[in-house]
């Protein structure tokens, strides 16, 4: 079927590595610098200069595209910009987003399926997504599954301290109580029974499925971080320990994806359940520690690539895409492409971009031409996932 001609949208990416993108009339994409992190007011100076730069050189624009979190600097510029441009604004899921910058930069045609992994983007339910497999059409897309949740202990405190991540682990598996004794040295008795007490009761807990928050519970399980100052710090020293472990060719624990099981939630999505790796973390010996971090990396990038090949099964394609920092992971993202390739996927990641935040504005403006495309332009909706077309 014609599509219809694209419309030129611009997009004010997301509020870390933020980097706007304008998609014109040719479906050609011009970008703006990398601002970086908008809580720092100079970048957000950036960020408006480089918008009207783009709209100057290559405008006007029929929308403008930003996240779904209205609380991003990007979101409420945006809203702002499009009032003063009298067009509409456009609200794109975050790993919607992440899936579709990959469809964009290959020029895919047809529906794919997304792994898109990541430390934290606002879901369509209001709660952090962050492991999501997802059916992507275009501006049409389902959440399939995603991984088991964990709570987050003091709300974004918790992403900068990886300890809290295993905490909270530890009380999925329903072992709250070896959250003292196992934490106490490391942070002292008060924060550790503070942080039980947070978790049993559910005060300020709320709820993510982030991949990224998986990554820092290990790296904390395995001692390798406790709190971090830099983002990724954790994911990072977990990848290093495990990719130090496999470069000699050791043999890493042994990796089952009986420790891994997914389980039908009552809305049909599948969830993932990643608490079985975890607990093989907790009563690990010093010289254990690399085997143990490769076989976390392995056990769940296989189970990663197996339910994405299912998911790829059920709906008809051979098309995976896949997005989100924690494919910067050498270990998992190599992992994950053989697996899919040798199950005869045809596998797709952004390389102009990379995989993190600094390309979805792409995605965003990708959505965003789709839905003018598809619906009224008065009546364009912000983003909520949808049913697969038949």
């Amino acid at each position: 079927m014609m599509r219809n001609a694209p419309s030129a949208v611009l997009a004010c990416g997301t509020q870390l590595k933020n980097a706007a993108c304008l998609r014109d009339a040719q479906d050609q994409a011009h970008w703006s610098a990398v601002h970086g992190d908008l809580s720092d007011p100079t970048a957000c100076a950036a960020l408006q200069a480089s918008a009207l730069a783009l709209l100057q050189r290559h405008g006007p624009v029929r929308a403008v595209a930003h996240d779904l979190h209205p609380d991003y600097f990007s979101t409420r510029f945006a809203i702002e910009l499009a009032h003063t441009l009298g067009v509409p604004t456009i609200g794109v899921q975050h790993h919607h987003a992440h899936i579709a910058a990959v469809v964009a930069e290959h020029a895919i045609e047809g529906p794919v399926i997304g792994l898109a992994l990541d430390g934290v983007g606002l879901g369509t339910d209001g709660t952090a997504w962050g492991g999501e497999l997802l059916w992507v059409d275009g501006a049409n897309w389902r959440r399939l599954g995603h991984l088991h949740p964990l709570a987050l202990p003091g709300g974004d405190r918790a992403a900068r301290e990886p300890w809290r991540m295993a905490a909270s682990a530890l009380h999925a598996l329903d072992r709250g109580a070896d959250i003292v004794p196992r934490f106490a040295p490391m942070v002292g008795e008060a924060m550790a029974r503070g942080v039980q007490q947070m978790l049993a009761r559910g005060l300020n807990c709320p709820p993510t499925s982030s991949a990224g928050r998986w990554f820092d519970a290990a790296a904390a399980a395995l001692g390798l971080s406790v709190r971090q100052t830099e983002e990724a710090e954790a994911a990072i020293a977990l990848e290093t320990t495990a990719s130090r472990w496999l470069a000699p060719a050791h043999e890493p624990l042994p990796a089952t994806l009986e420790d891994l099981l997914t389980d039908t939630l009552p809305d049909g999505q599948r969830r993932l359940d990643v608490r079985g790796l975890f607990a093989a973390l907790l009563h690990v010996s010093a010289e254990r520690v690399g085997a143990a971090a490769a076989g976390f990396h392995l056990a769940l990038a296989d189970a990663l690539a197996l339910w994405a090949t299912q998911a790829a099964r059920e709906h008809g394609t051979a098309t995976v895409c896949l997005g989100g920092g924690c494919f910067f992971n050498r270990v998992l993202r190599e992992r994950v492409l053989a697996r899919l390739q040798g199950a005869g996927l045809c596998v797709h990641l952004s390389s102009a971009t990379g995989c993190g935040d600094a390309g979805l504005a792409l995605g965003q403006a990708w959505v965003a031409t789709r839905l003018i495309g598809a619906t009224a332009l008065q009546n364009i909706p912000h983003e909520k996932d949808t049913e697969p077309c038949a």
